[in-house]
């Protein structure tokens, strides 16, 4: 039992005062207060004028091989995005077999493709496919996409550039004086996670997940997306009831309320007369929406964005909102949403809730699903920025450089050749792969300063000084003492449990990166406190901060299926549970075997 004098003697005033930083830290990333970038980067600065670490250890990070290469690998990544070379792939998995086998044929390629593709682009060129095989065979949305994220979750766990965890991983090992993981150190045990994990999607998916399949009555289980028309002044509806307008018994369409010049008319009754410029407020099936918008009478709240977009070529995407400053947090009106980008919202889909309200009061969540009418050059100018985690056109994505993927497929596949030989070590790799996009013109240079996502490289450069903090203040050493101290009758397997649960635990409130950075000098001083070897606790904290399966806020192609879905909070939690439950049995068999203590 740890009794209160021995936690004080393990813990000095230096530590105490990290902890409680590193505590707030938690809280405010947990609740979105500000970018995980941004607090992380004024934690370690904080830190630093508490002369707690030295202005060279915390801002080591930006020094360090990590955060370059997962800027260069973002760069391949979003020349794999736009060449379109694994569509083919895509389109294949959802092919022609059923049950059982249709999930087996989507979640192992996603997986085998997940290891060297960045999760975020593979589960943004799977999802639209996905979306269309499911209407063409009237199956429903809600099976496929959590297994989509899944599965790319699993399959970053296989290589060391399957995710930016890994990389920075790699890079805190190098800082620590260890080597840093080779390509495919971590697939010995990740193929085997990735492989018994998506069996478990394949045989527990279609028992787990809901069936939201939208119905024309509007079932609970629809996804329903608000948007407002206008009773336009001496049309057919002006004057008439709602009834008579046949505004009653619309297919897959509810009018919620009436805005009459401020005065608010909830619930609407069937002998309600409109009048010219009433604002309804409808909720319904987004195909249902476009076509109500060729309704007599009535006109989208929106015309006059629309006339100002101009008389090109438009069409309809639907885009899911990102941790944006620009976004989140303020209404369309107060984002200048036309005017930055070039685009007409029609509605607005928030998963787990219902908007009743007109579109220009709606305060923008992450993860909101926008129906935005734009030019067919939306996709283009946007893919590449922070603002959506997914852009997708109604019909799917076209690649924009076609041409180019036998140019990208040869610079993939001489990546991978020459890092997993061990001829070229990642940073220059990756490094050289980003300049051959941009030399080849894959890439503009204007998309590849896009492609690079400021706020995962700050994050990961600044949480060195964090994890610096962790170490210098004796917090990792207290910790791990106590580790160590309570799982003493459960020896090294016991301790390697526990930073795999506090690592798991730790990602599913903050992002991965951060968690990793957090657990690292406490996996690496238990292991020493041990007198083990610290790899195999550095391999958990690794895995432990990818497989993030328990909320749809642990990881960020999580988030980009949840509106898409139509699913609630916990139908991630029933699916992830069991996947949880087994990726720690796998990782505590094979760790200790494939990493001896």
């Amino acid at each position: 039992m740890i009794t209160a004098p021995y936690v004080e003697e393990h813990l000095n005033v230096e530590a105490w005062i990290t902890l409680a930083i590193v505590i707030g830290l938690i809280g405010v990333m947990a609740r979105e207060l500000v970018q995980p970038a941004i607090a992380v980067l004024l934690a370690a600065i904080g830190l630093m004028f508490l002369n707690i670490i030295t202005p060279a250890q915390a801002f080591s990070g930006f020094s360090n091989e990590a955060p370059i290469a997962v800027a260069a690998l973002l760069v391949l990544a979003r020349a794999v995005d736009v060449s379109g070379v694994f569509q083919p792939i895509v389109r294949f998995l959802f092919g022609r077999a059923e049950g059982k086998w249709l999930m087996a044929r989507v979640a192992f390629p996603i997986a085998g493709l997940s290891g060297f593709v960045n999760n975020t682009t593979l589960v943004a060129m799977a999802v639209p496919p996905a979306l269309d095989l499911c209407q063409r065979r009237g199956l429903p949305p809600s099976r496929f996409l959590i297994p989509i994220s899944y599965a790319a979750v699993l399959g970053g766990v296989t290589t060391a550039v399957g995710t930016s965890t890994n990389l920075t991983i790699s890079g805190l090992l190098t800082s620590a004086g260890m080597e840093p993981l080779s390509l495919f150190e971590l697939t010995p045990v990740g193929v085997p996670i990735a492989v018994v994990g998506c069996l478990a999607l394949v045989f527990l998916a279609g028992r787990l997940l809901p069936d939201r399949t939208p119905s024309d009555e509007g079932s609970d289980g629809e996804r329903e997306f608000a948007f407002s028309m206008r009773v336009r002044p001496g049309a057919a509806a002006d004057g008439n009831s709602v009834e008579e307008a046949g505004l009653r018994h619309l297919k897959g369409v509810f009018l919620v309320e009436i805005d009459r010049v401020g005065r608010i008319i909830a619930p609407v009754a069937p002998e309600e007369l409109l009048v010219g410029g009433d604002v309804l407020t409808f909720v319904g099936r987004v195909d249902h929406v476009v076509d109500l918008q060729r309704t007599p009478g009535l006109e989208s709240t929106e015309n006059r964005q629309i006339d100002q977009l101009g008389n090109g070529s438009h069409r309809f995407y639907e885009v899911v909102v990102a941790n944006s400053l620009n976004l989140v947090g303020r209404t369309l009106r107060d984002a200048g949403f036309r005017a930055r980008y070039g685009g007409a919202v029609l509605a607005i889909h928030r998963s787990g809730q219902r908007i009743d309200a007109k579109l220009g009061d709606v305060a923008l969540h992450m993860g909101d699903t926008l129906l935005v009418l734009a030019d067919s050059a939306f996709l283009e100018r946007f893919r590449d920025g922070s603002d959506f985690l997914l852009i997708a056109p109604r019909q799917g994505i076209s690649p924009t450089q076609p041409r180019k993927a036998a140019i990208v497929a040869a610079i993939g596949i001489g990546f991978v050749t020459l890092v997993g030989s061990g001829l070229v070590p990642i940073l220059q790799g990756a490094l050289a792969a980003a300049m051959l996009v941009v030399l080849t013109r894959v890439l503009t240079f204007r998309q590849t300063r896009d492609a690079v996502d400021l706020n995962i490289v700050i994050l990961i450069a600044a949480a060195f000084g964090l994890g610096a903090a962790v170490q210098q203040s004796g917090l990792g050493a207290a910790a791990a003492a106590i580790l160590v101290s309570v799982l003493e009758p459960f020896g090294p397997l016991g301790a390697l449990a526990a930073i795999l649960l506090a690592t798991m635990a730790l990602t599913e409130m903050v992002s991965n990166n951060a968690a990793a950075v957090l657990v690292f000098p406490i996996a690496v001083a238990t292991a020493l406190s041990l007198g083990a070897d610290p790899r195999p606790f550095v391999v958990v904290v690794a895995l432990g901060a990818s497989l993030s399966f328990l909320s749809p806020i642990g990881y960020q192609t999580n988030l980009m299926v949840y509106g898409l879905g139509n699913y609630r909070f916990l139908d991630f939690t029933i699916m992830g549970l069991p996947l949880n439950l087994i990726t720690i049995a796998v990782t505590l068999i094979l760790v200790p075997i494939v990493f001896p203590f």
